[in-house]
C-alpha cells in the first residue's frame, strides 16, 4: 500500500507541476511547447488516476496521497514558473511632485525611470514614475520605494514586450 501511495503521491506532483507550468505559458502565448506539455500532463494523470482506481486497498491515504500530490504540484509548478520564466514587471509608483530623493535614488541604483505629471483636481498634483525591471528585482525595488516613500501608491504589472528600452 505505501508503494501505491507513494505513486500516486509523485505521479500527482509531476502532471499537477507541468500543467501548472503550461497554464502560466498559454497566458504568456508561449505556445510552441503547450501541446507536448499537455501530452506528458494527460500521459502522467492518467496513470495516477488508473492507479488510485483500480486499487484493491480501502483505505483514505489514497484520495489523501492523490489530494497532497495534487497540492505539492500546485506549489512546485508556480515555483518552477517563477524560476525558468524570467519576466518583465512594469512598476507604476504614484508620488508627490518632484519627489527627486526618490528618483535620483532609484536612477543611482541603475534602474531608469520615467517620470509623468499628473493631474489631480481632488489633491495636489502628483507625479507618476514607470520603472521597467526583470521580475526577479520587484520585490527589491517595491520595498527600496516604500522605503523611500511609504506613502508611495504603487502598481506593479506584468510586462509583455519591451523595445528599445534599458531593463535592469
Amino acid at each position: 500500500m505505501l508503494f501505491t501511495c507513494l505513486t500516486i503521491f509523485l505521479a500527482r506532483i509531476v502532471d499537477v507541476s507541468i500543467s501548472t507550468f503550461r497554464t502560466l505559458l498559454m497566458v504568456r502565448k508561449k505556445s510552441f511547447v503547450i501541446p507536448i506539455l499537455a501530452f506528458f500532463e494527460v500521459f502522467v494523470w492518467f496513470i495516477a488516476a488508473r492507479k488510485a482506481l483500480n486499487t484493491e486497498v480501502n483505505s483514505l491515504l489514497i484520495p489523501i496521497c492523490y489530494s497532497l500530490g495534487y497540492a505539492t504540484g500546485t506549489f512546485i509548478g508556480g515555483y518552477l514558473s517563477r524560476l525558468l520564466m524570467k519576466d518583465i514587471n512594469s512598476i507604476e509608483v504614484i508620488t508627490y511632485r518632484n519627489n527627486y530623493k526618490l528618483i535620483d535614488a532609484l536612477r543611482n541604483k541603475g534602474y531608469a525611470v520615467s517620470v509623468i505629471e499628473l493631474k489631480d483636481n481632488l489633491e495636489e498634483d502628483k507625479d507618476m514614475l514607470r520603472i521597467d525591471v526583470k521580475s526577479t528585482k520587484t520585490n527589491e525595488v517595491t520595498k527600496f520605494i516604500k522605503k523611500k516613500d511609504k506613502d508611495a501608491f504603487i502598481v506593479v504589472k506584468d510586462t509583455k514586450y519591451v523595445y528599445n528600452g534599458y531593463i535592469k
